[in-house]
């Protein structure tokens, strides 16, 4: 989306009292994914071609030459190309892109350099993770400077406070940055970060904002020295530092705070996926006392989520109720709810170190959640992947009264708490007792890592987040990073995005095992 296109889309939103996006490349990402056609029309995208499924047909030997062929054939091609005949030549290249960024009219990230020749590029060839005939010059994250005039304290779900710079509003990247987060006390100290200094900001990636580090030459005589909280800024319980943790930690089940990110939990995507139900809504119920735990969901009505407050007020003053078309919506993906599989039960529970894949790995050996509750935390420690903490932290979960209340409410409610026959344990299907990681981006097989990951355990393999030595083998795709060369290492088969399509077509396992 260009720069020009990006700010009036932005306008508009504003206008008409919506969140303005983030960033061009955010707002491209969302217009592609609209459901309606016409909205992704009227949101001004644009395109540079720079490849054809097949270019023997057009009989070009270069990527000059085929850019050159496209322009003629009247598609769009980036006009900030150049053809370089020497190294020198390349590296001044990226370094006028860097200075030129800025005065683009759209964002880029970074430069890519390709060997001209297509017959010198197919005898070069492919790594599993990239062709050895081209390469991304990325540029140096856009730094800022702003004063950091506050040290706030956020609470997450699993009770961890998180330090926040509270900081002038500053440009960085594509975006107003006004906060950015300080991840533990030990950071904040670390990086010796006091309130009031000038700060350098950037965006981590591009994308997450975070403080580099103060300006030691501009800090005033008044900086302060940040104190970590002995007490919860949510619920005023004290706070502890686990054994082993740099994070601070609340650890009352009352703490609001959690309770609202516990909520957004239940109701994401990854765990019960009640389409609707955001943070807006979810936050207002909360406020309103109707919502304290995720068994509440269950016990909403058409009726009062029709005429819910949601805060806001139309232009005439009057209250802005919900209403009826969503609130309809809302019951029914609330309805819908109730059959999701059992291991996102699990997930959305929210039981510390509990995520997406331990939970699948715990229904099949524990299929219905009375299995579970009734294991001991020696048997916990023969579902794969879970060790002493985790173990001990499901066992700690399932015998807390509260927790045994709200699990009890959710059965009564009809939210399923056993396994459907899809998630029993893989028994005899093809990939049976395999183990895979899946490391870089998947775009050649047009999906992403997480729904590779569902078609690996549609096949009985598991999938899982790091590289050991009992990994069967490690998918990369564009861009691995560190997952390829931990499997390198340890002497882990590698496979490209050929072989994984392979498996997902045929069903069978893999025939390169070395």
């Amino acid at each position: 989306m260009p720069k020009k296109s990006f700010d009036a889309l932005n306008l508009a939103a504003e206008a008409e009292g919506k969140a303005p996006f983030a960033n061009p490349r955010n707002a491209a990402a969302g217009s592609i994914r609209q459901k309606d056609p016409a909205v992704t029309s009227m949101r001004d995208l644009s395109t540079f071609i720079y490849a054809v499924a097949d270019d023997g047909a057009l009989r070009v030997d270069s990527q000059w030459g085929l850019l050159d062929w496209l322009r003629t054939a009247g598609f769009h091609v980036n006009p900030d190309v150049a053809l370089c005949a020497t190294k020198q030549e390349v590296f001044d290249f990226c370094a006028e892109s860097l200075e030129r960024r800025g005065d683009l009219p759209y964002e880029i990230d970074g430069v890519v350099v390709k060997v001209d020749s297509f017959s010198t590029q197919r005898q070069m060839g492919f790594t599993s993770r990239a062709p050895r005939w081209a390469i991304a010059y990325k540029f140096p994250p856009e730094e800022k400077t702003t004063v950091m005039h506050d040290i706030t304290v956020q609470v997450g779900r699993t009770g961890v406070l998180t330090p926040v710079a509270e900081l002038d509003p500053v440009y960085v990247a594509g975006s107003t940055v006004s906060r950015a987060t300080l991840h533990n006390s030990d950071e904040v100290h670390r990086k010796d970060v006091r309130i009031g200094d000038t700060v350098i900001v950037r965006k981590a990636g591009d994308v997450i904002p975070e403080v580099v580090g103060p300006i030691l030459a501009l800090r005033p005589d008044d900086a302060t020295v940040w104190q970590e909280p002995k007490t919860c800024p949510s619920c005023g319980m004290p706070v502890v530092r686990e054994e082993g943790e740099s994070a601070l930690r609340c650890i009352s089940i009352e703490c609001p705070a959690q309770a609202l990110e516990r909520l957004l939990h239940w109701v994401s995507r990854e765990a019960m996926d009640i389409d609707g139900m955001g943070e807006e809504i979810v936050g207002r119920l909360v406020e309103l006392g109707r919502l304290s735990d995720v068994a509440d969901f269950y016990t909403l009505t058409e009726d009062e989520l029709a005429n819910l407050d949601t805060g806001r007020v139309s232009k005439d003053g009057r209250p802005f109720k919900l209403g009826r078309t969503i609130a309809t919506k809302l019951v029914a993906a609330i309805e819908e709810s109730k059959s999701r599989e059992f291991h996102r039960v699990l997930n959305g529970l929210g039981m510390r170190h509990v995520g997406k894949n331990t939970a699948k790995q715990i229904v099949e050996v524990y299929p219905s959640m009375d299995a579970l509750a009734a294991a001991s935390e020696e048997e916990l420690l023969g579902v794969y992947g879970i060790g002493e903490k985790v173990a001990r932290g499901i066992w700690k979960f399932l015998r807390t009264p509260d927790n045994v209340d709200v699990i009890e409410r959710l059965g009564r409610a009809g939210v399923a708490m056993s396994a459907s026959p899809s998630e029993e344990a893989p028994g005899e299907k093809p990939l049976s007792g395999l183990t895979f990681v899946l490391t870089g981006s998947l775009s050649g097989l047009g999906m992403t890592r997480s729904e590779a990951s569902e078609a690996l355990e549609a096949l009985g393999a598991k999938t899982s987040g790091s590289v050991s030595a009992k990994t069967s083998y490690v998918i990369a795709g564009e861009a691995a990073g560190s997952k390829y060369d931990k499997a390198v290492k340890l002497g882990v088969p590698v496979l490209d995005e050929d072989a994984l399509k392979d498996i997902l077509d045929t069903g069978r396992p893999p025939t390169i095992l070395s």
